[in-house]
């Protein structure tokens, strides 16, 4: 009976922590820098904290995007998790620049056909799902916010349904390279739709370049994640080397859009601060101090203690299809 009693105890348990988990939606570019692979690699690895709803691929060639995602959740096992296409942009939207051609990253998943994005557009689904889960879903965006753009279009009150809306997105005191602010890749990437995603009236977290910028995985860690040989190291070993083949910039890869993920798994690592954000035609993001504050962002960030933390989590799973 005792035996019983304590495996009964330890279902319950079980089934707490299960509902626990909060649900996620994660918009990004994967493919573009290599950032958004680890983010996506620090995601499954959080599977203890996070319910994902959905993957959600925005900006320039989608489908190419889409495939990457769909190789990464079959290869790792997450095949249950849907993979959601936005509008495949030849050009930065709102500005005509041609965007690169085929990201030499989409090498890696060419051909791959075993698991497919869903039909339904990655904005439908973030505007069905919001609205079926009021004040419960926590919307990451790490790219340009095409997709948002599309979301405050189509329902301009479905983001105000997000529990929070955490994006990898504007440049407040400090931009690229530790200098002063700059235009955001993610801002200026789909600039009226940042303007709309901005003045949506939503529960927005920024991560800036100001905490972003300067988080770098050195050699130490990426030899020891390339070294551990699971399906999810290798395929970033695979998706790093393509990044660093074409990529002129390439040297340390700077964690952008894992700090984001970051800053809901481990809040304590982050001082922020509420301010009133807009941004102007040219892609800045800028404080208006006579404004009541409409988001709250990133000031400060221990950049060590969360690439351990980010580390970790990657070196500790042993995802295997």
């Amino acid at each position: 009976m005792k035996t019983f009693s304590t495996l009964f105890i330890l279902i319950i348990l079980s089934f707490a922590t299960i509902a626990q988990r909060q649900k996620v939606i994660f918009d990004c570019d994967l493919g573009g820098d290599i950032d958004d692979a680890f983010a996506v690699a620090l995601l499954l690895c959080s599977q203890e904290e996070f319910e994902i709803l959905g993957l959600c691929m925005d900006h320039g060639n989608t489908p190419g995007r889409g495939r990457v995602a769909a190789k990464i959740l079959y290869e790792t096992g997450f095949d249950d998790i849907p993979v959601y296409l936005g509008e495949h942009t030849p050009t930065v939207v709102g500005v005509g620049t041609e965007l690169e051609g085929e990201s030499t990253q989409f090498l890696w998943a060419e051909g791959f056909d075993q698991l497919k994005p869903k039909e339904m557009s990655a904005s439908d689904f973030i505007i069905e799902s919001l609205n079926k889960y009021p004040g419960e879903i926590i919307l990451f965006t790490v790219g340009p916010v095409d997709n948002i753009g599309e979301v405050v279009d189509k329902d301009p009150e479905a983001l105000k349904n997000a529990k929070q809306v955490v994006s990898m997105f504007g440049s407040i005191d400090i931009g690229y390279g530790g200098g002063a602010p700059s235009p955001e890749w993610n801002v200026f990437g789909s600039l009226e739709a940042s303007k709309k995603f901005i003045n949506s009236g939503a529960n927005i977290l920024l991560a800036p370049l100001d905490i972003t910028d300067h988080v770098i995985l050195g050699n130490e860690y990426l030899t020891a994640i390339f070294n551990r040989n699971t399906t999810l190291t290798d395929a970033l070993g695979s998706l790093y080397a393509l990044w660093y083949r074409n990529a002129a910039w390439a040297t340390h890869p700077k964690m952008f859009d894992g700090v984001a993920i970051g800053m809901v798994l481990w809040p304590e690592l982050f001082e922020t601060k509420e301010v009133f954000v807009y941004v102007d035609d040219k892609g800045f993001t800028r404080v208006d101090k006579n404004k009541d504050p409409n988001c709250t962002v990133g000031i400060g960030i221990k950049k060590d203690k969360f690439i351990n933390l980010m580390f970790r989590k990657i070196v500790n799973q042993n995802f295997r299809r």
